[in-house]
């Protein structure tokens, strides 16, 4: 929105500023983090009074986490505000990719949302049926596949890119969307399973961003993509302005989120970041890349696959609990120990996953 303050400037002044990316997502990075320590008091307090018992906690889980009964969840809508109202103030909204961030966002938001109301009302852990969610969710994912197809240059229009090989593209044909529905749905679920001990998700999805960030910008300048080899997709690099809002906004709700933590994010908040995320790695031709600088949230859900599998087979289980994260508890590691040695996992992965853009 004020992208349009440019329409004032004759070049040399100070209305010229907003023409410039990095300057504008500076400002929405500032909008956000503000936006989260202003409202996040505030909306705590709802959460705490219209919830009551709060977020119901799992009878066969960690005993640690029976200390935290009375939490109150759905803090994602703290950054999710922050996300979507700093992107809106900052971001050219006639930019496609960027309105299709913010539409799986808020999607997925929005089933989240639902889920942590039910589960808050019955006062179990059982919310939304799983089949429903899906069903939502991918129908979300299958327009922000063909709204990405539809914007895509013609020679990477359904194509799959592979990090490192940068000549070699596969063609998805008609498969695209279903393909683009799994990596978006899948971010999705993946970001979920790891929300599951104080400030372990936001973290990393901040992380992730941040590489994303600097992947959208990089893939929306034809000066650094022929630099680096990779692919150029016009009009990325306005996400950049999301992604660090999402990084101001995460920043406010970790705040509150920090152990003990205030409040949860719930699946408003997992579903939703995982859906952006998700939903960027297809914007940007970096679908392949997004598994591995979200390698943890990967290894999160392989983890419940695998416990779910094997159990279901032998009668065993593989890990003493999944997600992976409450393995270690149960091995006795503390919360911070599992969540900062998790963080240290992200920014390595982070930085495996930004290497592809030079590695030709």
């Amino acid at each position: 929105m004020l992208y349009l303050l440019t329409l004032l400037s004759d070049g040399g002044d100070l209305f010229n500023l907003f023409r410039y990316i990095t300057f504008r997502a500076g400002g929405a990075f500032l909008t956000s983090l503000l936006f989260g320590f202003l409202f996040g008091p505030p909306l705590i307090n709802v959460l705490r009074r219209t919830q009551g018992k709060g977020q119901p906690i799992r009878a066969d889980g960690p005993e640690g986490h029976i200390a935290k009964a009375g939490t109150p969840t759905m803090g994602g809508l703290l950054i999710v505000g922050a996300v979507v109202t700093s992107t809106v103030l900052w971001a050219r909204l006639d930019n496609p990719y960027v309105l299709m961030v913010l539409f799986v966002t808020l999607g997925f938001a929005l089933i989240g949302f639902a889920d942590d109301y039910a589960k808050v009302r019955k006062q179990n852990t059982d919310g939304v049926s799983g089949k429903l969610r899906l069903a939502i969710g991918f129908s979300i994912a299958a327009l922000a596949g063909w709204w990405a197809a539809m914007y895509h240059p013609d020679n990477l229009t359904n194509q799959l890119a592979f990090p490192v090989y940068n000549e070699m593209l596969l063609n998805l044909g008609i498969l695209f969307v279903p393909f683009a529905m799994i990596v978006i749905v899948g971010a999705a679920n993946a970001v979920n399973l790891t929300d599951g001990l104080d400030g372990l998700a936001i973290m990393p999805v901040m992380i992730a961003a941040g590489a994303f960030g600097i992947i959208a910008y990089a893939v929306g300048r034809t000066d650094f993509t022929e630099y680096l080899g990779v692919h150029y997709v016009p009009d990325t690099g306005e996400i950049l302005i999301f992604t660090m809002g999402l990084i101001g906004g995460g920043l406010g709700f970790l705040w509150y989120n920090a152990p003990p933590a205030a409040v949860f994010m719930g699946d408003t908040g997992s579903l939703a970041l995982g859906g952006g995320l998700g939903a960027i790695a297809v914007a940007t031709k970096h679908e392949i890349v997004l598994s591995i600088v979200g390698g943890l949230f990967v290894v999160e859900a392989l983890s419940v696959i695998v416990q779910v599998l094997y159990f279901k087979r032998t009668g065993r289980r593989v890990f003493l609990m999944a997600p992976i994260h409450h393995h270690y508890e149960k091995k006795g590691w503390s919360e911070p120990q599992i969540v900062i040695r998790f963080w240290i996992i992200s920014l390595i992965l982070a930085m495996i996953g930004l290497a592809t853009l030079k590695l030709r």
